[in-house]
């Protein structure tokens, strides 16, 4: 039995790709035959085990597919509707169309025909992984009723301990600045020109001794150029610093230096920065939308405007108040907990298994569980706070956390799962029957 990961196009450095070479060191490492085939290939990863789909072999019943969605593909449709192998999706979101009308039209086209595609495959999967509740409510109104389950994206956290960029961090250090961050392509549905209308305020208001980090690659040109026009009417231009694509030892400098991170995003299908800037205990402060209250589960710091104003009182109330940082700090450190990897990893094993032993039903809530509603979402300074419950035709989604947590409810969770992930770390297939034999036991 194999299990193929394929997706249309994998880059270097960004979250679908990463999320792939994270699960594939997973499965192989828990004693599964497995492979990645795509179609573009950064030149950065070839050297990595991965190979052009064309080499993609015949695959029996018995065998999965894991097709990572986050754009359309005509070749990869064509394989999922031909192959005899058992079909699971990943659904990393697509950008709205909408975002790019205004720069791109090709680019908007693309959008439109993804999300088009994956209407017309509802009836395709056996089962769909989504990286967050907003996703899983995405697939619910595409049309899918196969067993949906919720499974955050894979984030070795021990990457982010290595040493950062040591020309970065001396070329901004110790300066006297106060050093905002967004980390993201350049891209529409990112609104880069809110985060900076926020710095300009807090900038005329607060701090003006500050500068912003806008770390990423532009992906639009006509939105980039205009972006940088904004900065120069703005007065701006010297204060604000476009990285453009940069090496990771760059982006682990970025988040040393930076006092607030700040996302005005209004599409995010989950946004992995969000996640990184509370590994390096930077404040997060982030507009209400899409995935993102579900992401930060209650920690960090949410705006439901976008004229920056609230955004840029919370930076200098982080700034001037020290115990109202540290409490921020503090709600972004606990949420973590449900972020780290041997967590994430022993429910993606967990529901792996029993995916490849045809037991989906194990991952379902039934009618006597309680009903599952995204985390609120609030900041301390507002009182306009908004709970986002998916709406009653997707209660039979699955929600592989909260199943977990019912069974072991009364377990000494603590001390299980303390021992589990040190045996984790010896042998991840140990771990695993390990787990399952405890499973039972709850049940």
């Amino acid at each position: 039995m194999k299990i193929v990961q394929l997706l249309p196009s994998i880059s270097y450095g960004d979250a679908v790709g990463n999320d792939t070479l994270a699960l594939y060191n997973l499965l192989y490492k828990a004693g599964y035959d497995t492979a990645i085939y795509a179609g573009n290939i950064d030149e950065r990863l070839k050297r990595i085990y991965i190979h052009n789909y064309a080499d993609l072999p015949d695959l029996g019943e018995e065998d999965i597919i894991v097709y990572h969605f986050a754009i359309g593909s005509d070749e990869m449709r064509r394989i999922l509707e031909h192959t005899k192998a058992r079909r699971l999706m990943i659904y990393h979101n697509i950008t709205p169309a909408g975002f790019f009308d205004p720069y791109d039209q090709d680019m908007a086209r693309g959008c439109q025909e993804g999300r088009q595609e994956l209407r017309d495959m509802a009836g395709l999967f056996e089962a769909c992984l989504a990286d967050s509740a907003y996703n899983a409510e995405e697939l619910v109104k595409a049309g899918y009723r196969c067993p949906i389950a919720v499974l955050t994206i894979l984030i070795p956290f021990e990457d982010y301990k290595k040493k950062p960029s040591k020309l970065v961090i001396s070329r901004y250090e110790n300066d006297g600045y106060e050093n905002w961050l967004f980390v993201g392509r350049i891209a529409p549905n990112k609104k880069q020109e809110n985060v900076i209308r926020a710095f300009a305020y807090y900038k005329k208001q607060y701090i003006p001794q500050s500068r912003l980090f806008l770390v990423g690659a532009p992906v639009v040109e006509a939105y980039d150029d205009a972006l940088k026009r904004y900065i120069g009417e703005l007065g701006l231009s010297s204060d604000i610093v476009f990285t453009g694509h940069t090496s990771f030892a760059d982006i682990l400098a970025y988040y040393r230096l930076a006092n607030a991170f700040v996302c005005m995003s209004e599409h995010e299908g989950f946004c992995v920065p969000l996640i990184e800037a509370m590994l390096f205990d930077v404040p997060v402060i982030a507009y209400s939308s899409s995935a993102i209250p579900d992401t930060l589960g209650g920690a960090g710091l949410l705006v439901d405007d976008v004229d920056g104003i609230a955004a840029s009182r919370l930076a200098d109330k982080l700034h001037r108040d020290d115990a109202f940082r540290k409490s921020v700090i503090e709600g972004q450190r606990e949420r973590l907990h449900d972020f780290s990897y041997e967590e994430v990893a022993e429910e993606a094993l967990l529901y792996f298994h029993q995916f490849v032993n045809h037991e989906e039903n194990h991952w379902r809530i039934g009618e006597n569980q309680p009903e599952w509603k995204q985390p609120k979402a609030g900041s301390p300074d507002n009182q306009g706070e908004k709970t986002n419950d998916i709406p009653p035709y997707s209660l039979d989604l699955i929600d592989q956390k909260i199943v977990l947590r019912i069974r072991k409810k009364n377990c000494k969770k603590r001390i299980l799962r303390s021992a589990f992930n040190l045996v984790y770390k010896i042998s991840p297939h140990l771990a695993l029957l390990i787990k399952i034999r405890l499973l039972n036991k709850a049940r």
